[in-house]
């Protein structure tokens, strides 16, 4: 009993490790703005780390090795769960490098009206981020 119980305190506190690793490896990613298109990879990694979390608990574990798996089942869910309701999806017509930005009008970050006319003719840096949640 008291190897099982061993067993399954390692495998909550791996659940909860691979869980971590998959987090900071997405938010890297969206960082980058290099998510692929297919994320079956990612969401297979999550179903696996709260699936390690459910097995903890199945094999059986000390009290501070549910502690992890919990984590990892908390963790694997909520990231499955907005990797599902909020794709990402790339524009079918997306600006490109060098491309002439068309007519907008927005709040900067003092609140007052931008125009985007305003910078024709200068070498502009325009990033749009979408968080994933």
């Amino acid at each position: 009993m008291t190897n099982r119980k061993t067993l399954g305190t390692s495998l909550g506190f791996i659940a909860l490790a691979m869980a971590i690793g998959l987090v900071l490896f997405w938010f890297r990613q969206v960082n980058l703005v290099s998510l692929p298109q297919d994320r079956t990879l990612f969401v297979v990694a999550f179903i696996a780390a709260a699936v390690l979390g459910v097995a903890t608990f199945i094999v059986g574990t000390r009290w501070f090795g549910g502690i992890p798996a919990v984590g990892a089942i908390i963790v694997g869910v909520f990231m499955l769960g907005t990797t599902y309701i909020s794709p990402q999806k790339v524009a079918d017509n997306p600006l490109k490098v060098g491309d002439v930005i068309p007519q907008f009008v927005a709040l900067n970050d003092d609140g007052e009206r931008f125009n985007s006319s305003d910078l024709m003719g200068k070498p502009t840096l325009i990033k749009f981020f979408r968080g994933h949640w």
